[in-house]
């Protein structure tokens, strides 16, 4: 219990400061914070606390950031508090997720005996995770990065493998894969778990003031900087900081960025200290950094120093025999996000959806299953220009075409074969010849595994 963290979000600093002190009576451990930004940062699956959070604040509100934390991990416990007595919002939360809800004014009795029901839970989910990960079963990192195919089973090996190794690593990928979600899982297996992710989009820094951003400033260090401030870089002490678009990043700070790579020190805007800083960097690009650095618009010995350890991230043309399964996981998620039954999925539906191209990869297919969920789109893929595979001779596209929807249908019905040649209009012979032509015997496999996994947990 001593491990466990409460943190603790209201822009009241005097309630802020009142309530955490209750609680540190009670033996909780308690961070507080004024906003939700940071708090982002400190949660994702290795996160072994609780967040307790005031709903009505300015920036990021409370109901915002729980659906962020569910975005990273659903099985995070968030105590939502609010003074407004809004009954219909209490209802919503829960219904979307959160652990409880308090109203102002409460005792600290009733919000320590919340928090510990909640501790006990978390640590449970945590525990129930390591020893299905002993067991061979399914872990976080494939809980992220679901997939049958060889490139994702691939892709999971590489990650706890550099991720363990604690090395600088740069990761690849076209838009919409999930580079950041490859760059939260490396942190996550990491002996950084514990410690910060911050994420810095370097394509929205804004110019003028990228290097306070990043480095920091002392006291007058430029008009309007009255205090000192903590850049990023060192927000991220003892963690991991993502640099998410590298190739983005101007020229000229790239030499100081490289700097920081070499020797782990950053100098502040006005200063001339060095500070030491003990941090991992991933970097993420959708672009090829060798052609940029052929062009001249990114350093080569900048390249060179982040491409010790490269991952890269298939697109869903490169797995396209996971889409189905995938699909069903996010349409899942998306009915738990908003609260809503899991709507029926028909195996034609599935089967359209496989043989579809996916040019924005898994942000378009997870944008495809809200819409379904939402009731937005009740046929996605359906009007879609069908899949490329197979192009060129017209055997080869119906091969393509016949495999799809064959591997769609076995997804659809959960492994189970009777259905699917019923649904066909086959025979089961027929069916076993066809799946050991297409090599689906191993993908059957693998979703009766998943299918498994999910009864057993």
């Amino acid at each position: 219990m001593n491990s466990q963290r409460v943190l603790l979000v209201d822009d009241e600093e005097e309630l802020r400061r009142s309530t955490a002190q209750a609680l540190e009576l009670f033996g909780l451990s308690v961070q507080t914070f004024s906003h939700a930004d940071y708090v982002l940062e400190l949660t994702g699956f290795g996160f072994d606390g609780v967040v307790v959070s005031d709903i009505r604040m300015p920036g990021i509100d409370g109901m915002t950031l729980l659906h962020r934390i569910r975005e990273l991990d659903a099985e995070i416990p968030v105590i939502l508090v609010t003074g407004h007595g809004d009954v219909q919002l209490a209802v919503k939360a829960m219904r979307e997720g959160a652990y409880d809800f308090l109203e102002k004014p409460f005792t600290p009795q009733h919000l320590a005996g919340i928090i510990r029901r909640a501790l006990d839970r978390r640590g449970l989910v945590l525990e129930n995770r390591r020893l299905r990960a002993v067991a061979g079963k399914r872990d976080d990192v494939e809980a992220r990065l679901p997939g049958r195919t060889q490139v994702m089973v691939d892709l999971r090996y590489q990650i706890r493998a550099i991720g363990s190794a604690d090395a600088d690593t740069l990761v690849i990928g076209e838009t919409g894969v999930g580079k950041e979600v490859v760059a939260r899982a490396l942190h996550d297996v990491s002996p950084r778990a514990h410690k910060p992710f911050i994420a810095i989009n370097c394509a929205a820094l804004p110019e003028n003031l990228i290097e306070s951003e990043l480095f920091g400033h002392e006291a007058g260090a430029f008009p309007g900087a009255l205090r000192p401030r903590y850049g990023k870089f060192e927000h991220g002490r003892g963690g991991t900081i993502l640099l998410d678009e590298i190739g983005s990043m101007p020229v000229d700070l790239q030499a100081k960025f490289l700097r920081v790579l070499q020797e782990r020190v950053i100098t502040r805007l006005g200063s001339n200290e060095t500070v030491p800083l003990d941090v991992r960097f991933i970097a993420t690009s959708k672009v090829d950094l060798e052609a940029e650095v052929a062009a001249g618009r990114f350093r080569a010995d900048l390249f060179y120093r982040l491409n010790v350890a490269t991952i890269h991230v298939p697109s869903l043309a490169q797995r396209r025999a996971d889409i189905p399964l995938l699909f069903l996981q996010l349409v899942r998620e998306a009915a738990a996000r908003y609260g809503r039954e899991d709507p029926d999925v028909p195996a034609d539906m599935i089967s359209a959806i496989a043989q579809r191209d996916w040019p924005g990869n898994v942000r378009e297919l997870r944008n495809a299953a809200d819409r379904l969920v939402l009731g937005l789109d009740p046929r996605p893929g359906e009007t879609a220009a069908p899949a490329r595979d197979g192009a060129g001779r017209l055997a080869d596209k119906v091969a393509a075409f016949e495999r799809n929807i064959i591997a769609g249908e076995i997804a659809a019905h959960g492994g189970a074969l009777r259905p699917v040649y019923e649904s066909l209009g086959i025979s089961r012979k027929t069916l076993y010849e066809k799946m050991q032509k297409y090599g689906l015997d191993k993908k059957i496999l693998g979703v009766e595994h998943l299918l498994q996994d999910d009864r057993d947990g």
